[in-house]
């Protein structure tokens, strides 16, 4: 992680030709049609293309592409639009999301949460890497792709500091042996050094995947490792700093931010992961002569008749999927005298490193009966058995402090399950899954899941219509039941199952560029984190600071959440207005505090020049939220938690601007945005997180290409 930026760059720059010049000696010997010249012709499942695919001279190397991801449990294809959009690469590298959505610690790569509750994703068991997903990559998020040449891209990111600025390096490169077979990587390298002191990141995310698309088996296979490094600041000492810079020492009307001085220093948070993903099947089924009415790659002369080519329909899948997790993780600190002053407890001895470690190991075995054999197959059903194994290995005695004594805890949870799915035709799609713990750990877990969509052309607009609900009685995640470490220290053995309901719509109007989204759900024995720092007072019973600690506290009665969003898109000419609007209400705002307004707004010009061959988009954009007291932050667990009620303080309330141009020529999309160009204007409370202020003014920079040889 030490090597710098630029030899990284140069190595994969290197790899990525050795493999582009590999890939073509397989393609040009390969009979399929991969090099054949013609479109891909690939459709989503309501018939629309997902791709722009162009066919070239005979001089040129043909162009054409599609993607997909693969759900999880049982390797089901999922359909993705290929990224070919104009607007809005300016925020493809900003924490705060694409809509300033992310509460996060105002560096790239820190911890983030979502304040849009159900935007926030289920935890993982082992919840440390679950806030940096920013870079780290589940099975489900890693995009397969088929190719008719070698396709890389290669991005970077950079903002204009010369002391403490980040960067970002990504490259993707994917490539096909022939029609059925293809591979590829992919690396994401993260460093921000930080415009405050004491929290730079160093995040490596890189993984290997393959895929092999046939009539009678079907493979997808990822291997991926994730490095992530932060120093860990705890904030900064007073938010004056920023807020009112006046009233703090000097009289200094603004404080660089480097001379801001912060609560923790020699303090990181390192995880290291490495995970195994395989999902196959094998199909039963026949062969049949495609119908006249579908294409078909045969060419006929004047003299020759159309022989129609068969196709394969499947009947009946044998499905295996195959789950590897290796997790570490370090928290160190070197100071001694700052954990006496800041921490209630220190449990080990001066120098000790927290180490916590997972195994996981979960086997799904599936025989599904597949959708569209017959006309009487109007949905497929899958039955399915999933086994998980867990080992979790943590510190576990503090009677010898200088010696380390660890504890594993192992757990076998056995799940019996079933899968009703319709993806065919344009009218009407659905999935339905259901999941039982019959045995081990979890046993009397559940969940019922479902989702559909219904697409419609009212009044010459498509309209589409998406229902996701379901019922989840969940067993809380390893971490919140037994953790152990220097500073915090908890075993709940009596945490009852969390019981969710949801309801969630989403109502789409295309050619209006309208969505509405309204939900709903009812939460009982909400499990959180919560900040339990004791005060220290002076002798008039004044507190002059507290001690920190942390627990797993558990609401036993029920919790409700709404939420209602709209997002319009509106142009006149070449202006544009994009803008979002979301309410949400929490029924207890103590325990889970919610901001009731989230806004965001784009207004930009976009045209294109040079005969339409370079287009130009130029704009600002403004995210708000109102007040609320959001979730504090905790570096040794590197988790939000809720704030200790006697310290509170609220964030939000306060406008964020930022102005951009972005171009996009050809295969080339290039931004300049000037990030907090209001940073002294009104109450200059430009926090994402309680004490921790995000970047003051700076200019970013991102550019990407796109590769076809």
């Amino acid at each position: 992680m030490k090597m710098k930026l630029k030899y990284i760059s140069i190595l994969i720059c290197a790899l990525c030709c050795l493999l582009t010049a590999s890939a073509q000696n397989l393609i040009s010997n390969s009979t399929g049609s991969s090099a054949s010249g013609r479109s891909l012709g690939t459709h989503d499942r309501n018939g629309n293309p997902i791709d722009t695919t162009a066919v070239t001279d005979a001089k040129t190397i043909p162009i054409g592409l599609y993607q997909w991801k693969v759900s999880r449990r049982l390797g089901n294809i999922i359909p993705i639009a290929v990224d070919t959009l104009h607007a809005g690469f300016q925020n493809t590298n900003d924490p705060a999301g694409p809509t300033g959505q992310y509460n996060y610690l105002g560096n790239l790569g820190a911890p983030r949460m979502s304040r849009i509750f159900f935007d926030r994703k289920e935890e993982s068991q082992f919840f440390f890497t679950d806030l940096y997903d920013q870079s780290v990559l589940r099975p489900e998020d890693v995009t397969f792709t088929n190719t008719l040449s070698p396709y890389t891209n290669l991005t970077y990111y950079k903002s204009f500091n010369s002391r403490n600025s980040e960067e970002r390096f990504k490259s993707y490169f994917a490539v096909n042996a022939n029609k059925k077979f293809g591979f590829g990587f992919y690396i994401d390298y993260i460093y921000g050094r930080g415009m405050y002191n004491n929290q730079s990141t160093a995040l490596f995310n890189g993984g290997l995947f393959s895929t092999y698309r046939g009539d009678k088996y079907d493979m997808h296979f990822i291997f991926n490792n994730d490095n992530l490094k932060m120093r860990e600041n705890g904030g900064i000492t007073d938010d004056r700093y920023i807020t009112n810079p006046l009233d703090m020492a000097e009289g200094k009307k603004q404080y660089a931010s480097t001379d801001i001085p912060t609560v923790l220093n020699k303090v990181w948070n390192h995880n290291t992961s490495y995970h195994a993903f395989l999902t196959h099947r094998y199909n039963l089924g026949f062969y049949q002569k495609k119908s006249e009415n579908q294409p078909t790659d045969s060419i006929a002369t004047t003299n020759e008749s159309v022989e129609l080519p068969q196709e394969f329909i499947p009947v009946t899948s044998f499905i295996h999927t195959l789950e590897m997790d290796f997790n570490g993780r370090k928290y160190i600190t070197q100071d001694h005298t700052q954990n006496q002053e800041y921490f209630e407890h220190t449990y080990f001895g001066n120098d000790s490193i927290d180490r916590d470690k997972r195994t996981s190991i979960r086997n799904t075995f599936g025989i599904s009966l597949r959708e569209g054999f017959n006309k009487w197959a109007k949905a497929g059903l899958t039955a399915f058995l999933t086994h998980e194994y867990r080992d979790f290995t943590l510190p576990d005695s503090t009677d010898i402090p200088d010696q380390r004594v660890v504890k594993h805890y192992k757990e076998n949870v056995v799940y019996v399950g079933g899968e009703l799915l319709k993806e065919q035709g344009k009218l009407l799609h659905y999935k339905v899954l259901g999941e039982f713990a019959v045995a081990g750990e979890d046993a009397g877990q559940f969940r019922v899941e479902g989702n559909g969509d219904l697409n419609l052309n009212i009044l010459g607009d498509s309209v589409r219509l998406d229902v996701n609900a379901y019922v989840k009685n969940l067993n809380p995640t390893f971490f919140y039941r037994h953790f152990h470490s220097k500073h915090y220290w908890w075993d709940n053995s009596d945490l009852s199952k969390i019981m969710r309901t949801r309801v969630e719509g989403k109502l789409n109007f295309k050619n209006l560029g309208t969505t509405v989204r309204v939900g709903v759900e009812n939460i009982k024995n909400y499990t959180y984190l919560t900040n339990t720092s004791v005060p220290i007072t002076n002798s008039n019973g004044e507190i002059l600071s507290f001690k920190n600690n942390a627990d797993v506290k558990q609401y036993n009665g029920n919790i409700q959440v709404f939420t209602a969003m709209l997002q319009q898109k509106i142009k006149y000419g070449i202006f544009h207005l994009d803008g979002e609007v979301a309410y949400q209400k929490s029924s207890d705002q103590t325990i889970l505090p919610l901001p009731e307004l989230s806004a965001y707004g784009n207004l930009y010009l976009h045209t294109g020049l040079v005969k339409n061959v370079l287009q130009v988009s130029l704009g600002a954009d403004v995210r708000y939220f109102t007040k609320y007291n959001a979730p504090d932050y905790s570096p040794v667990i590197g988790q939000f938690y809720l704030q200790n009620p006697q310290n509170q303080i609220a964030i939000g309330g306060c406008p964020m601007v930022n102005i951009y141009a972005n171009f996009h020529w050809k295969r080339t999309r290039i931004f300049l945005m000037m990030y907090n160009v209001n940073q002294n204007s009104g109450n200059s409370r430009y926090f994402l997180a309680p004490h921790y202020p995000i970047s003051p003014r700076i200019l970013k920079m991102g550019i990407s290409w796109n590769f076809f040889d």
